[in-house]
């Protein structure tokens, strides 16, 4: 049996083992970038803060046109878009992390890991970890509508829950291509790309969960962005537990595609109740 080559997009002067290019995002590769200077601290720290900046500078974006289009300025009036703007954050999110991962010697399509869709496996392991996700953001909610206000009831704001109305486009933009991406590029920003850097580059698994849950968590209290500290608070609040059962589940399989259709599920059910047709 010949000897296999496997030709990757590395930086000049670096090289990638048969093993690593096989599994390029496992602990042991990562760690043998980090050693070799190839996977450093800027790219995890922009990538995992930079999310929740690119969703307030593309509401902003949109409220700016807003404004040229009826000399009216409305910041909330610009929330009600987020399942349209949201699309240009992904483009800057995997804009950057495609910078990241070249740099390392991978490509993007890495940070996913294997599809195993034989009968069915990754659809019915998607629908599992749903089922056990759900429950920590079904009860997230409330606990948070409580710590916040005082109160089991969730407060009404702009671009949330029901009353979004968008133009017939929009809508059908929201219903058929803003959730496709969202899900995908939220989970290879968080857990593909950031949560096992920092793994190694803390050299510890706590730490580094406590960093990447804090930015998703906040992340979802920037989307919409509503200025407003208890808004921002309850939706901190109301998304922590879930984003760490996301991420318990993946340090366990190492492998995105089951938790991108379960987040794929949850994303388009909140296109549904929050758009009023």
């Amino acid at each position: 049996m010949g000897t296999r080559t496997l030709v990757s997009p590395v930086p000049s002067g670096s090289r990638v083992t048969a093993d690593e290019a096989e599994d390029a995002n496992s602990k042991s590769a990562l760690t043998k970038r980090a050693a070799a200077g190839r996977l450093k601290w800027s790219g995890p720290l922009l990538v995992v803060m930079g999310r929740s900046v690119l969703i307030i500078v593309a509401q902003a974006f949109v409220a700016c046109v807003s404004w040229l289009r009826f000399h009216s300025w409305s910041w909330n009036g610009a929330a009600k878009w987020w399942t349209v703007y949201g699309t240009l954050v992904d483009a800057g999110c995997l804009t950057l992390m495609a910078v990241y991962t070249h740099k390392e010697g991978i490509r993007l399509r890495d940070l996913i890991g294997r599809v195993r869709l034989r009968w069915g496996r990754d659809l019915f392991v998607g629908l599992g970890c749903l089922l056990l996700i759900f429950p920590f953001f079904a009860l997230g909610f409330p606990a948070a509508s409580w710590l916040v206000y005082g109160n089991f009831q969730q407060p009404a704001f702009a671009g949330m829950l029901s009353g979004r109305v968008l133009p017939w486009w929009a809508v059908v933009y929201s219903l058929s291509v803003w959730w496709l991406v969202w899900s995908p590029t939220e989970e290879m920003t968080y857990q593909g790309y950031a949560l096992p850097r920092f793994e190694v580059l803390f050299g510890s698994r706590l730490k580094a969960m406590v960093i990447v849950s804090f930015w998703w968590a906040l992340q979802h209290s920037f989307l919409p962005f509503i200025l407003d500290w208890r808004y921002v608070a309850w939706r901190f609040l109301a998304f922590l537990p879930g984003v760490v059962a996301f991420m318990l589940i993946y340090l366990r399989l190492r492998r995105l595609p089951p938790l991108i259709l379960a987040h794929w599920m949850m994303d388009i059910s909140a296109v549904l109740f929050t758009l009023q047709f």
